[in-house]
């Protein structure tokens, strides 16, 4: 069984974590046993105390929950080391799609702060792919490549699925074909790696 802990201020399990993960546990400081995922509430953002929290129980994803998200608190957070950043009243649901994405090695934001994040990240990037990533491109089919490019502009799956007229299945298909063949494994790398190669970017400008 995965093991959750939250640290929060008030040393109190919002109702919607308690609700995705009925066993996990709350502490408003770091302490106890290691967790499987660790769940960072306390506000206002503190840089020093998340990358402490971080380097405390190193290989143990770190999920930064905010009231009020924003692009610049990801950014940071995921600069950090932190392997999500997400709204703290997010659903049950939401929470454990989360728990899901970190404890498989991926990022989360979500996709509206993800399509930001990307998009200021794809701004700052440049340089030379390594073959391995170029010859991963040319593997992809035409609609892959489609589906890539439109995620690496930071389109979302709808808005993806809107512009080429097919289906968001059909869009998650081809994503995932995607990464598996560029070797990442989210949308953040996606748009990292594909930044690296001007040709390609400058095809989905």
């Amino acid at each position: 069984m995965t093991q959750h802990l939250f640290i929060a201020s008030n040393g109190q399990l919002n109702p919607r974590w308690r609700t995705a993960f009925p066993d996990a546990t709350v502490r408003t400081a770091l302490g106890g046993e290691r967790p499987d995922v660790l769940w960072w509430a306390q506000q206002p953002l503190d840089a020093r105390a998340v990358a402490d929290a971080i380097a405390a129980w190193p290989g143990t994803p770190v999920v930064v929950l905010s009231p009020t998200p924003r692009q610049e608190d990801a950014m940071l957070a995921i600069a950090l080391g932190a392997r999500g950043y997400c709204h703290s009243h997010a659903t049950p649901a939401m929470l454990q799609q989360v728990a899901v994405a970190v404890t498989h090695g991926g990022l989360w934001l979500g996709p509206e702060l993800m399509s930001r994040v990307m998009g200021a990240a794809s701004a700052r990037l440049s340089g030379e792919a390594p073959a391995d990533t170029v010859d991963g491109f040319d593997r992809l089919t035409p609609r892959e490549r489609d589906v890539a490019l439109e995620v690496a502009r930071g389109a979302t799956n709808k808005e993806v699925a809107r512009r080429l007229d097919i289906s968001e299945r059909t869009v998650k298909a081809h994503l995932g074909a995607a990464f598996e063949k560029l070797g990442v494994r989210d949308r953040l790398q996606l748009v990292l790696t594909l930044k690296h190669m001007p040709a390609v970017v400058d095809h989905a400008a």
